[in-house]
């Protein structure tokens, strides 16, 4: 959920949420959202299965927010009351705001590295690559998990995606979270004319992170609501294991609960539901455990059905 919309200084150049771009966008800012509107959309996000609440603000860092943070603190306190994980994504940190989040119950907290250490400067000049890093360490440090992945389709090349995952699997713990976001292009910012990224390379970026990072949650974020079903499902097949759902992926379309559940449904997939230990903390047995429920039914598919799911994809790219 967008808690905060617009009106951020940085430059991202695919972000419509920067008051950079905000001439050419049309997108205005608006101030914070209340703790009760916010705890009512994680009540219904609940009803529909989801396990874990995300929110998401627009701004540089946490620097003189006093009454925000507070506020943050209650919607996060209230999203566990209901049962849920809590996570956030506030810009940079300090290590005592990252302490005040971690004692009000954060489960995680999300930081994109976005892309290679290398290609990173073309895409934003307002924050360094390490600076995104200090952040990173400041909330590891502070016993809160780490969720950070990246964005392709920024106009990298194929080394930037080795660049990407190299950064997180070398941290100090790998992350718990690695969303894998493809470009939704915005009219109105630097990368508002993008070609889309080939399917192909989401699906080895995936495959690549599951063998690099076998405790960690890998999951499907912007620009999956413009796949086929049959190239989500190879996602799945490849190594991802969650999915961001719901009303709205901060500005951009997400797929809706209804559409998902149907989905995971003819599939035979089941949520794992929040749950009270994280996998970096598991034992390699636990680990292996959690990934067959949540993959139940994935397992069972016959090669004629891979072979089908595959031949569906290329026939839907012609």
């Amino acid at each position: 959920m967008n808690i905060k919309t617009g009106g951020c200084s940085e430059d991202c150049s695919y972000c419509a949420q920067s008051s950079k771009h905000a001439a050419t966008t049309g997108l205005k800012a608006t101030k914070m959202v209340t703790v009760q509107s916010v705890l009512d959309a994680a009540r219904v996000a609940k009803e529909n299965g989801s396990s874990r609440f995300c929110m998401g603000a627009a701004w540089r860092d946490m620097r003189g927010r006093k009454t925000n943070l507070k506020n943050v603190k209650e919607m996060v306190i209230g999203v566990r009351e209901l049962g849920m994980e809590a996570c956030v994504t506030l810009g940079m940190i300090d290590k005592f705001q990252a302490q005040e989040l971690k004692e009000a119950g954060l489960t995680a907290y999300n930081h994109n590295v976005d892309t290679s250490r290398e290609h990173y400067p073309n895409v934003i000049t307002t924050r360094t690559y390490d600076e995104r890093l200090a952040t990173i360490q400041n909330v590891r440090e502070a016993g809160i998990n780490v969720c950070s992945g990246g964005i392709l389709g920024l106009g990298e090349k194929e080394e930037d995606h080795i660049g990407l995952l190299h950064t997180v699997s070398t941290m100090p713990t790998h992350p718990e979270s690695f969303p894998v976001n493809a470009l939704v292009p915005i009219k109105g910012t630097p990368l508002g004319d993008s070609t889309p990224i080939p399917f192909d390379a989401i699906v080895r970026t995936i495959a690549t992170a599951r063998l690099i990072l076998p405790k960690t949650i890998i999951r499907l974020a912007a620009g999956r609501n413009v796949m086929s079903e049959e190239k989500q499902m190879l996602c799945f097949m490849a190594g991802a294991n969650a999915v961001f759902t719901g009303e709205k992926m901060l500005t951009t379309e997400c797929n809706g609960w209804e559409e998902d559940k149907a989905m995971f449904g003819r599939w035979g997939l089941k949520p794992m539901g929040a749950r009270p230990v994280p996998e970096t903390q598991l034992s390699e047995e636990a680990v292996e455990e959690q990934r067959r429920e949540s993959l139940r039914g994935i397992e069972g598919v016959g090669v004629g059905s891979w072979e089908g799911v595959k031949a569906d994809v290329r026939a839907a790219e012609m």
